[in-house]
């Protein structure tokens, strides 16, 4: 069974950092894609960062490339959200996804959410 236990959301003021960990139980880590999304009050689930099982090629969403940097531990299994410069908007609830199809792509994961694997979230809320 699949798990996926993030941490290390919270409370944090505009221009501030905070570093989101996933840690990743029941699937051979080192072999999936993983990735982030948030979801905003009232808004839909959307994608921010992703990094692909071979290489640790990283690709992020327009709104948090250069600030955000996604990396991953495949000893420790675990799966890292560094946030810099926060602003307001990035408030939401973050994810942690794996794949559930073994060396996919990166490109197949995030257009396909439904098939994920799924952490329970943690809040960031950023104040202005």
């Amino acid at each position: 069974q699949v798990q996926l236990v993030e941490s290390g959301g919270g409370l944090v003021q505009v221009g501030a950092s905070l570093s989101l960990s996933c840690a990743a139980s029941g699937l051979a880590f080192s072999r999936y894609a993983m990735a982030w999304f948030r979801q905003a009050p009232g808004q839909e689930r959307e994608w921010v960062a992703a990094i692909s099982w071979r290489n640790g090629i990283t690709y992020y969403s327009d709104s948090v490339r250069g600030r955000f940097t996604i990396s991953r531990d495949d000893v420790k299994n675990t799966l890292t959200l560094q946030m810099d410069s926060l602003k307001s908007e990035d408030t939401a609830v973050y994810y942690c996804a794996s794949d559930s199809t073994s060396r996919g792509t990166v490109r197949n994961m995030v257009r396909s959410p439904s098939t994920l694997y799924w952490g329970q979230g943690t809040q960031v809320y950023v104040s202005s």
